[in-house]
């Protein structure tokens, strides 16, 4: 069957054997696959792949990496694509639906209007690909400005100012704008011609299977490794825009997450800890499926022999979420107890200045010489095999990559009960409360005074995440997975009438030749004594032979 990719980043992504698309391809090669990406920012920069200094590169519909069939992009940020606006009598009407979706950003008892407003305007732009000339017109300013100052309206306590205005009808604009792609087609590169579309990492990158669905009945499936709603609650609060921008642009990603996950056939987070998130928006628990992300790195070996000094490996960003200034403490424990312990601290400065003051922290507890600062490691796996215990004392554990990266090298680990710690680690590390020095002392302690228990589990530790983690698993999902949403929700070439089973048996395999469907007709209403409505078999096929 041929599956519409559907995904946020940029192209050279995409290129790494070890993305996950590529991964998922490379596993299902009876299937094709095209890549439809939101590409962060203008289209690739010179010298790029794609890009204007690399003609031959892989552009838009050119077979990119094994797997992949070829990738369609679409700039997803950035300046507004060009174009001329709507005639005034179609303005009225995308005035109308651009109304209809703000009132339901803004106005809590208008929410249940957020999705028809959104079809409306994917219906309009179809028709004239005006869609982005409208959102940056004085007419759509109006809208939002007039709707926004309403009574009633969630502005976070702040009414918003001109600027607000200007600034959240440039940022709803890039927002939509995959509703405006030339993808929704049904010729070859379109994705009314594909069996199923599969949305991973949600958000923005939904919006095209929303569309899809609509028009053409096509189910979708949504892969979140790490909820894209969530992220955008984080990164709002440090965004450079007033509490009413913050609030509108959330308010539309709440909505449209809502929207997607009542939608989707089937949705498949990277953890049960995601899964109770987006449970929490209105997921279903009945369409949802917890499906680990594979990696590649369980085929690594395990870290060789534990190094003589007790050493302790901290991995993680220096910032405060990842609370390496616990670290610090707990460490400032150990020393007392073990004063040859050394602590190496592996990790980027996620904010500014937080290295010199996690040092400074080092310096007053007196352990300034037996930490060091190590930086980013060229590879995870020369982290890990550098100590004898793996630390991690975060205060939020949202993706479950590093934990099992860390449990593959035969590493005891150590971290504290948050997020998906729980779920990842089980039985094979030990688990302390966050916030908790003493705690994290004493089981560091435990750990680096007992060898056997280390080595215990550290060999339970990998073989879970091999089990957990291998790509094998997640390929045998999905495979699973599309078949049942294909014979729960077949797919047909648009214009034709819907009639089960209207493909052949050999249109699904792999090279065949793919005759079309039957014509409908009273003849082929008839023919083999079939139900009526349903055309008979075309020649040469399986039901021919029966």
């Amino acid at each position: 069957m041929r599956i519409a990719l559907l995904t946020e980043g940029t192209y050279s992504n995409t290129q790494r054997g070890g993305a996950w698309c590529g991964r998922l391809a490379d596993g299902l090669v009876e299937h094709e696959f095209q890549l439809y990406l939101l590409a962060r920012g203008e289209r690739a920069d010179p010298g790029e792949a794609g890009g204007p200094a690399d003609p031959g590169g892989p552009g838009p519909g050119r077979p990119p990496v094994r797997g992949l069939s070829a990738v369609h992009e679409l700039p997803m940020w950035g300046r507004r694509p060009a174009g001329r606006g709507p005639s005034a009598h179609r303005r009225r009407l995308y005035r109308s639906a651009y109304e209809q979706l703000v009132r339901a950003l803004v106005l809590p008892g208008e929410r249940a209007s957020f999705g028809p407003g959104l079809y409306r305007l994917a219906e309009l732009t179809r028709a004239d690909g005006a869609l982005s000339a409208f959102l940056a017109s004085s007419h759509a300013l109006r809208v939002l400005e007039t709707v926004w100052r309403s009574p009633g309206a969630d502005t976070a306590a702040g009414q918003p100012l001109v600027r607000d205005v200007l600034v959240a009808a440039d940022l709803l604009e890039q927002c939509l704008r995959p509703l405006a792609a030339d993808w929704y087609g049904t010729g070859p590169d379109g994705i009314g011609s594909a069996d199923l579309c599969h949305v991973v990492g949600g958000g923005p990158a939904a919006l095209p299977a929303l569309v899809t669905k609509q028009l053409h009945g096509i189910p979708f499936l949504v892969t979140e490794h790490g909820l894209h709603l969530r992220e955008q609650y984080r990164s709002y609060r440090t965004a450079p825009y007033r509490w009413p921008v913050r609030a509108l642009l959330l308010s539309f990603f709440r909505q449209l997450a809502e929207e997607t996950y009542r939608q989707a056939a089937v949705l498949t987070p990277g953890s049960a800890y995601d899964q109770q998130w987006q449970q929490r928006c209105g997921a279903d628990p009945a369409r949802t499926r917890v499906v680990h992300e594979g990696t590649p790195a369980v085929a690594r070996e395990a870290a060789g022999a534990e190094p003589e000094e007790p050493v302790l490996v901290w991995a993680g960003a220096l910032e405060p979420g990842r609370d390496p200034e616990l670290m610090l403490h707990a460490f400032a424990r150990i020393r007392e107890e073990l004063p040859a312990a050394r602590l190496r601290m592996y990790g980027e400065e996620g904010v500014p200045g937080y290295r010199a003051h996690c040092a400074a922290i080092a310096e007053r507890l007196g352990i300034a010489a037996a930490v060091a600062f190590e930086g980013r490691p060229a590879a995870p796996a020369e982290a890990w095999s550098a100590g004898r215990l793996v630390v991690f004392s975060a205060l939020a554990q949202r993706s479950p990559r590093l934990l099992a990266d860390a449990m593959l090298s035969g590493r005891a680990v150590v971290a504290t009960d948050v997020g998906v710690a729980r779920e990842v680690l089980g039985p094979t590390g030990l688990l302390v409360p966050p916030r908790s020095p003493m705690a994290l002392a004493g089981a560091c302690l435990a750990l680096l005074g007992d060898e056997e228990r280390r080595s215990r589990l550290g060999l339970a530790g990998r073989l879970r995440a091999q089990e957990r983690f291998a790509v094998e698993p997640v390929v045998t999902a999905f495979r699973e997975i599309y078949l049942e949403l294909v014979s729960r929700w077949p797919a047909f070439p648009a214009g034709e009438r819907l009639q089960p089973f209207a493909r052949p048996a050999e249109y699904w395999v792999a090279g065949a030749v793919r005759p079309g469907p039957p014509a409908a007709g009273p003849s082929a209403d008839l023919a083999g004594g079939g139900v009526a409505g349903q055309g008979a078999p075309a020649p040469g096929t399986l039901a021919e032979a029966v």
